[in-house]
Parts: C-alpha cells; sequence; structure tokens
C-alpha cells in the first residue's frame, strides 16, 4: 500500500514535469519561424504600393451596383455579411464612388456593424463636373463611409481631371490623403489617361483588364510599371457577364495545377499574376461569391505559359 507521502511526492514530480515540458514546448514556439507561425498569411498574394512599399492584398472588394441596394434592411445587411468575409480573409480595399447610388451609405452602415476594421483601405473618387464642387462632394463622401479621412481618392473616369487632381495632389501634400489616383472603365480615353500618368506623379490607377479585354496590356499596364504606379483592375468578371459565361462551362482539369476550385479564382489569378498589377477587385452582394473571390489570394499563381492557356481555353468556349 502507497503512502499518502509517496503519491504526494510523486504528484509532484508529475506536475515539474508537466511545467518543464510545457516551458519547453513554449520557447519552442517562441523560437519557431514566422514562416511557420504564420504560413497562412505568409501564404497570401500580396502586392507592394510602389510608392510607398505598403502591402496590400492582390484582391479587394468593390461596390458598383452590388452595393446600391438603398435602405433595404436585408439586402444591407447582406452587404455587411459580405464586408465580414472579406475582412476575415484578409481583405483590405474597398472602393466606392458618388456615382454608384447608395453604395458609400451601406459601406458606412457595414463598418459601424463591424466597430470599423483596422485593415480598412478606403478608396473612393471624385466625381462631379463642377472644379468647385470637389471638396465639399469628398466631405460628403467621408460622412457617409464615417471614416476620418480616406487612403485613396482617384478622379473618376477622368471628369474634369485637371481640377480635381491638383486638388487631391494639395490634399496629399497636407496629410489629408495618402494616395492619388485617377480611373477610367470599359476601356475608353486610354490615350488621355496614358498622357496623365506620364505626366503626373500618380500612386494609383484603376482600369478595367480581364481575360476577354487586355488592351491594357499594350500600354497602360508596362507603363505603370514602369512609372511605378499601383494598378487596381476594375471590371475582372465584365459585371458578371464573363463569370456567368464561363460557368455554364466544366472547370478545365488544368484548374488543379494553379490551385483554383472554381472558375472566379481562375478569372482573378489571370489578372493578380500580371507583374504590373497590384490588385483587383470584384464586387458582389453573395457571401459564397467573396468567399470564392477571396480564394484567388492563396495557392499557385499562373506562369505565362497557363496565362496562354487560360486565354485559349476561355476563347474556344
Amino acid at each position: 500500500m502507497k503512502h499518502s507521502s509517496d503519491i504526494s511526492r510523486r504528484a509532484d514530480i508529475t506536475r515539474r514535469d508537466f511545467l518543464r515540458t510545457m516551458a519547453a514546448a513554449g520557447t519552442c514556439l517562441m523560437l519557431r519561424p514566422p514562416s511557420i507561425l504564420g504560413a497562412s498569411q505568409q501564404s497570401m498574394h500580396t502586392r507592394k504600393i510602389p510608392s510607398t512599399g505598403e502591402e496590400m492584398p492582390a484582391i479587394g472588394l468593390g461596390s458598383w451596383i452590388t452595393f446600391n441596394v438603398g435602405f433595404d434592411p436585408v439586402a444591407r445587411d447582406t452587404c455587411v455579411q459580405v464586408m465580414k468575409n472579406f475582412f476575415d480573409a484578409g481583405g483590405r480595399i474597398i472602393d466606392s464612388s458618388p456615382m454608384y447610388g447608395s453604395s458609400q451609405d451601406v459601406i458606412g452602415y457595414g463598418l459601424a456593424q463591424l466597430n470599423h476594421p483596422d485593415r480598412l483601405f478606403s478608396a473612393d473618387k471624385v466625381w462631379t463636373y463642377s472644379d468647385g464642387n470637389g471638396p465639399s462632394q469628398i466631405a460628403e463622401s467621408r460622412q457617409k463611409w464615417n471614416v476620418p479621412e480616406f487612403d485613396l481618392l482617384q478622379v473618376h473616369n477622368l471628369l474634369s481631371w485637371q481640377a480635381h487632381l491638383e486638388l487631391l495632389f494639395e490634399m496629399k501634400k497636407k496629410g489629408r490623403l495618402r494616395y492619388v489616383g485617377i480611373t477610367t472603365s470599359h476601356g475608353r480615353r486610354h490615350d488621355d489617361f496614358e498622357q496623365i500618368m506620364r505626366r503626373h506623379p500618380l500612386d494609383f490607377v484603376q482600369f478595367s483588364y480581364n481575360v476577354v479585354n487586355r488592351e491594357a496590356e499594350e500600354r497602360l499596364l508596362p507603363l505603370a510599371k514602369d512609372r511605378g504606379i499601383a494598378v487596381i483592375i476594375n471590371r475582372p468578371f465584365r459585371q458578371s457577364e464573363l463569370i456567368d459565361f464561363v460557368k455554364r462551362h466544366p472547370l478545365p482539369e488544368w484548374a488543379s495545377e494553379i490551385d483554383c476550385d472554381n472558375w472566379a479564382q481562375i478569372l482573378l489569378k489571370f489578372i493578380i499574376s500580371h507583374p504590373a498589377v497590384t490588385c483587383a477587385i470584384p464586387a458582389t452582394r453573395q457571401v459564397t461569391h467573396v468567399r470564392e473571390n477571396m480564394g484567388a489570394l492563396h495557392g499557385r499563381l499562373p506562369d505565362e505559359n497557363m496565362r496562354r492557356r487560360i486565354v485559349r481555353h476561355v476563347e474556344k468556349l
């Protein structure tokens, strides 16, 4: 029969061994390389903003049409869930415009519901014919978002771009804005766009580019890379027309070679694999879609041969 003192002593030894083991495990964990500790974060595809070196996830969130839901409470709360899943998956940049109906209000509502996530990179635009209305429009947009200042402001579709660009550069100089950019879409005004890129110290440009609309490969993308300008890609799915079309066809067998589980990831990886692209901003109002889109931040990206293969495959569908 064991004496109580023996049992107590043995229990003390067991406790000491346990604590020693846990301490060693903690030391190992502390010494473990960051690549192991943060493997999931480190495997995310990010790009540096050339003018500052700030890291940006290669997939963002657009709000054109999808967030223009007015005051419909169900639709608004659905947008909040899209934003939540976007941030949970590592997203940062949300892009909007005064042109997008109630989208700015819905974003502001969503940010409030989510306690204003620190990782937000707020991108909005100036869109007014009147040169003098730029400041008041920016102030109204900021109020709708309910942010202290915007990270990025862009002259939307080059509307009155001379005056608005001067305003944005002045705001940046005074510390009221971090980045300045210009936008276009649908392949419009590329000649004007190129000249502005050459003449002004832009931080960002935004234009359309996808697997079937590749005009930007000729001049705008190479110029952005040469000039050290970050590139945001809009209309990656051609406002759902492209994604709806390819989804009617089976996922190609080679999709696994670039770790794609769906067509959205193939189309997005084609875009973000271009060396000049900083991020793409697909817009959606469906949680399942934002999860699919954010999956493009992980896994292998297509090389040049695979990019050509994707183009050929889509063109034959």
